[in-house]
């Protein structure tokens, strides 16, 4: 996760709006995409209900939700099986972008 956080922390506005490779939705929705899941995983492993994660405006602030749902998903104590799908969900959107 630390690994996505420092590539992208210090992107500016056109490269979040910039497509992302092979693909054909911008960077910053590629993100916001793997925010959710993520925060998926926390609800289900808190067995709590699912909850539409914001998108926010400014996609400046991507890295900083990403940072909080991965720390709700660790703190929610999750199986390894879905930290395993966490970690692939982080890999493969490391790859896209």
């Amino acid at each position: 996760m630390e690994l996505l956080v420092r590539q992208v922390g210090h992107w500016q506005q056109p490269r979040w709006a910039a497509t992302a490779e092979g693909g054909n939705v911008p960077r910053a929705d590629l993100v916001h995409r793997l925010i959710q899941e993520l925060a998926n995983l926390a609800a289900d492993a808190e067995g709590e209900p699912r909850r539409t994660v914001p998108r926010l405006d400014n996609d400046l602030v991507l890295p900083d939700q990403l940072r909080v749902v991965a720390a709700d998903l660790l703190a929610a104590d999750p199986p390894a099986e879905a930290l395993a799908r966490a970690a692939a969900e982080v890999t493969a959107t490391r790859s896209a972008l």
